[in-house]
Parts: structure tokens; C-alpha cells; sequence
């Protein structure tokens, strides 16, 4: 009896226990208030505005170059001979005059055929004469014959007097070609320029055609600028036209860094070049900068053959546009608009050009009203923002 009162309370009491907190749990839970359900704040954008306020705008393309002759040529030797002089001019680097003495050639051989010449020119001078004299002689000789019709030509020796006449001919245009060879022996600069290279020196033998110097003018310089086609469309340029379409092509600015000091240029562009670049597939601008060897005023400092420069081509200008920094930018053509309420619109406008910090805006925008400048990933139309302190340009 006694070991059953104990085994029933072994299992019996832990069951008890169990049971009572079970309901007491029961209890509780039914004895329980339901917290009452809060929406949580809606977060509002805090972003910053640029105002869109119209002005006029000037188109500036920027491109890059090296800085050419406009006229670059090889001096070329007429005729052979040895050199006999050769001037201090003649010296890379160094400039000339036009007219200028560069070589001296021995011009004895070609004296000698002056002679010659002269004296066959004056030998057929004589048979001209003598043609003649015998051609008058036979005249008179048939008419004192009193022989009936006109003589021929044989008989009053015209053949032989036309022979006589072009043998003369062509004994003075040796003399002139024995002249002018007696002229080339001294080589003149044919402009003003400045010596590239030079391949003779004094006593050496050269060849009819052999190269003297290679030489530029100083008259002028060029600079071709490639730039992409669509940049066209903001230059005053005719591309079908040799003279670029105008009397007066778009004003360039060009700049180098030169002996330590930021060096500027100015001059103008004067055509554009028959083909596309085959490598960029840009179109070459060819910009022409006069008297590059005079200096400025502003750097006195002569833009020299071969020195790469930056340019600044000046396009026509806009009036009433919108400059706007290009974070503004949504997509292609899209912006996002501040009302009055501080809320959010997305606006289509005209982009008239896109540059790398900002964007030119023809159409689509009014005076005064607020761009966004802020990014924002999600953009619902309408959307309530914070503006904060309008940022300037």
C-alpha cells in the first residue's frame, strides 16, 4: 500500500504542477492588452536646387594640334655644278628674305655656253640675211627677164629663207636657255622663311635636280584640329566650300605651355580638310595664325613649327539659354523640376549641347524655376521633397 501511495504521487504531483501553470499561463494570455499599432514617419528627401535663369551663351569647341608650316618646300638645284659660296643664311634654323642669295654655284661652264650660243645666234643672223638679199636678187632678176606669170617659191629662195629664219629661232632660244642656266647657278630665296634642313655645303658637286635645302615660310602658320562631326553643327563652317563657307572663318585661340609660361595665340579657321581623319574618323579643321614669327604683344613669343597646342574654336552664341551643372541630368533629355509646394516633376527639355561639367538647355525650362540637383534613385511624380540652400553656379 504504501509503495503504491508513493509511486502514485511520483507521477501525480509533477502532472499537477504542470497543469497549474499551464492554466495560469491560460490566464494570463486572456488577461493580456493589445498594443496599440503605430505607423512609422515618412522619410521626406532632403535635396538642393539650382535656379534656371537665362543667359547668353557662346559656343567653345576645345581640341588639340601641331603647329605646321602653311608653306613648306625644297630648294632643288637647276643645274649641275660645284658650290662656291654658300650664305650664313643657309643654317638650320636661321631665317632668309625673299630674294636672298642661299647658294652660289660655279658658273663658268655655263658662261662658256653663253658665248657659244651668242656667236651661233649671230651666225644665223648672217644666213637670215643672206637669204634675203639672194631672195630679192632673184626677184629682180625674173622681172628684168620679163618672163611671163609669177615666180615660185624655190625661185625666190622663200624655203630657204624660212629654213635660214627658224635655224636663227632656234639659236637665240639656246642663248636664253644658256642665260638662265648662267642664272641658276645662284639659288634666291623665293619668300620669307626659315631653313629646315640643309644638304649641301661649300665646294661640293651637285646634280641637276639634287635637293639644297628643305625651307618654310614665316608668312604663316596652321594647326590642324580634329574634332567630331556633330560639333559642326555649333561652327560657322560651310564643309562643301573650299573658303569654309565665309570670308571670315571662326576665331581660334590656341595655348602652350613654352619656357615655363602659358603662351597664347590667336588666329582663325580657314578651312577644313577633303576627307575624314582614317583613324579617329573626326573631322580636321585646318586654323591659320599670321606672322606666328612676330610674336604677340601679350607673350612676345613666336609659335614655332612643330610645338603642340590647345585650341579654343569661338561658336556662334544663344541668347536665352540655360547653363545648368550636368548632374542635373536624368537619362537623355530629362530634369527634375521643384514646384512652389516642394515637390518633385520630371520635365523633358531641348539640350542643346552637353559639356563635361555642364548642360546647355534651349527649351523646356522658365525662368526661376527650381532644378534639382540632388540624385535620387526613386523618383515618384509629385514627390514631397526638402529643399536646402539653392546652390550657384
Amino acid at each position: 500500500m504504501i509503495a503504491f501511495l508513493r509511486t502514485f504521487l511520483r507521477i501525480a504531483l509533477p502532472l499537477a504542477v504542470l497543469g497549474a501553470g499551464a492554466a495560469a499561463a491560460i490566464a494570463l494570455a486572456k488577461s493580456r492588452e493589445e498594443a496599440p499599432t503605430v505607423a512609422p514617419p515618412r522619410a521626406i528627401p532632403r535635396v538642393r536646387a539650382v535656379e534656371a535663369t537665362p543667359e547668353t551663351w557662346q559656343a567653345r569647341i576645345r581640341t588639340t594640334g601641331t603647329v605646321r608650316p602653311a608653306v613648306e618646300s625644297d630648294v632643288i638645284a637647276e643645274v649641275a655644278a660645284r658650290v662656291t659660296e654658300v650664305a650664313q643664311a643657309l643654317a638650320e634654323g636661321a631665317f632668309f628674305a625673299t630674294g636672298d642669295v642661299l647658294v652660289q654655284l660655279d658658273a663658268s661652264d655655263y658662261e662658256l655656253a653663253v658665248i657659244q650660243a651668242t656667236a651661233e645666234v649671230a651666225q644665223a643672223k648672217l644666213a637670215v640675211e643672206l637669204q634675203r638679199e639672194e631672195s630679192e636678187a632673184a626677184r629682180r632678176e625674173w622681172q628684168a627677164m620679163q618672163r611671163e606669170g609669177a615666180p615660185t617659191d624655190l625661185v625666190l629662195r622663200k624655203p630657204q629663207l624660212a629654213e635660214a629664219t627658224a635655224r636663227l629661232e632656234a639659236a637665240e632660244a639656246r642663248l636664253e636657255a644658256a642665260r638662265r642656266d648662267v642664272a641658276r647657278c645662284v639659288i634666291r630665296a623665293p619668300y620669307d622663311g626659315r631653313v629646315l634642313s640643309k644638304f649641301v655645303d661649300l665646294g661640293q658637286f651637285v646634280a641637276r635636280n639634287a635637293r639644297i635645302a628643305r625651307i618654310y615660310a614665316t608668312a604663316a602658320a596652321e594647326v590642324r584640329l580634329p574634332i567630331p562631326d556633330s560639333e559642326l553643327a555649333f561652327l560657322d563652317i560651310d564643309v562643301v566650300r573650299a573658303d569654309g563657307g565665309s570670308a571670315e572663318g571662326p576665331a581660334v585661340t590656341l595655348s602652350a605651355d613654352f619656357a615655363g609660361q602659358t603662351r597664347t595665340w590667336h588666329g582663325r579657321i580657314v578651312r577644313t580638310e577633303g576627307e575624314l581623319d582614317g583613324e579617329s574618323r573626326m573631322v580636321r579643321l585646318v586654323a591659320r595664325v599670321d606672322a606666328p614669327y612676330a610674336g604677340e604683344p601679350t607673350n612676345a613669343m613666336p609659335l614655332v613649327a612643330n610645338l603642340f597646342v590647345t585650341a579654343e574654336i569661338l561658336g556662334p552664341t544663344y541668347p536665352d539659354v540655360f547653363v545648368l551643372p550636368r548632374r542635373v541630368l536624368r537619362g537623355r533629355d530629362e530634369v527634375l523640376v521643384i514646384d512652389a509646394e516642394d515637390r518633385l516633376h520630371v520635365r523633358t527639355v531641348d539640350i542643346l549641347r552637353t559639356e563635361r561639367e555642364s548642360i546647355v538647355v534651349a527649351t523646356g525650362l522658365t525662368a526661376g524655376e527650381r532644378v534639382c540637383t540632388t540624385p535620387l534613385d526613386a523618383v515618384v511624380e509629385g514627390m514631397q521633397v526638402r529643399v536646402a540652400a539653392e546652390e550657384t553656379r
